[in-house]
């Protein structure tokens, strides 16, 4: 979710990725339907496994995991404490989402205030 909405919103100043520790295999489709709602279409979103050797490779990690990522630090990286409403009730994927769309704004909008300088 926090990928589609960095996409949608922020392609000026960003170009996000995501990856997760234990990737599934596609995409639920509850997540998509969550995100369509918002009109923001994730539905060719393919789960990708995190490689901790790539983190030079980003500007910016975002660790959503609840704890610290394996292998070396990233240079620069953010911790935001997310539920995952896999497998739960419309509303905690909505309250999820809303809550990842208000983030990914406020460093969208920290990212336009940097490139401004």
């Amino acid at each position: 979710m926090a990928e589609g909405f960095a996409n949608h919103y922020g392609s000026d100043v960003l170009t996000a990725s995501s990856a997760g520790l234990a990737p599934t295999q596609k995409l639920a489709p509850e997540t998509a339907a969550i995100m369509l709602e918002v009109n923001v279409d994730i539905s060719r979103h393919v789960p990708t496994r995190y490689d901790p050797l790539a983190v030079k490779n980003y500007d910016l990690v975002v660790n959503m995991a609840g704890f610290r990522l394996p292998g070396p630090a990233p240079e620069a990286s953010v911790d935001w404490e997310v539920t995952d409403p896999y497998r739960s009730a419309a509303k905690v994927y909505r309250a999820v989402r809303d809550d990842l769309e208000q983030r990914v704004m406020r460093l969208i909008l920290d990212f336009r205030k940097q490139a401004k300088q």
